[in-house]
């Protein structure tokens, strides 16, 4: 029997594995009322909207919750966005972690969760955090903080910084995730 194509074959001929022709949020020309620092940080949240939307909207449930070869699941990847822009949030803005918090943290592995749900929660934490991110003076930028129970040193500016980045890097993983799921409802392993 010959042995059919690659997972990386199957996913660079996917139909729906074709990009957007819309011009990202940064240069849409949008947000000019916000500072560049700050609106540098939304356009990056919105593009996780617009690219969680095109990549993984088209998933099942349990493709949400899927761990294809191993990889962490796109509902993972969304929990994890939204709380980790509430924990850096939070440091950023002066304060610690709640307890509430930290179970948000220790539960974003689990399988359970509609699709919509899991959605809307991604959703609440990125409108949340556009708030919270137009909220922080500039002024406050080069202020110190203290990032977790080691007290890690950072500023105001390194932590809305690392909002923008960390959430690309997940939506990054999340879209390779629903790629390998796209690809494998195409063409299932034998």
């Amino acid at each position: 029997m010959k042995p059919g194509p690659s997972i990386s074959t199957k996913i660079q001929s996917s139909p729906s594995a074709r990009p957007s022709p819309r011009a990202e949020p940064w240069l849409r020309g949008t947000l000019t009322e916000v500072p560049a620092e700050q609106r540098a940080i939304l356009h990056a949240l919105e593009l996780a909207r617009e690219d969680i939307a095109q990549w993984c909207g088209p998933l099942s449930r349990e493709e949400f919750h899927a761990r294809p070869y191993g990889l962490a699941s796109v509902a993972f990847h969304l929990r994890h966005i939204a709380g980790s822009l509430d924990r850096l949030l939070t440091y950023a803005e002066g304060n610690v972690l709640s307890d509430a918090q930290l179970r948000q943290l220790a539960a974003e592995m689990n399988a359970e969760g509609s699709k919509g749900e899991i959605l809307a929660g991604f959703e609440r934490g990125l409108r949340a955090s556009d708030e919270r991110v137009r909220a922080i003076d500039l002024r406050k930028w080069p202020g110190s903080r203290a990032v977790g129970r080691k007290k890690l040193p950072t500023t105001v500016a390194g932590l809305l910084i690392h909002c923008a980045e960390h959430t690309q890097r997940h939506v990054g993983q999340a879209i390779a995730t629903a790629k390998v799921l796209l690809a494998l409802r195409e063409s299932p392993p034998a």
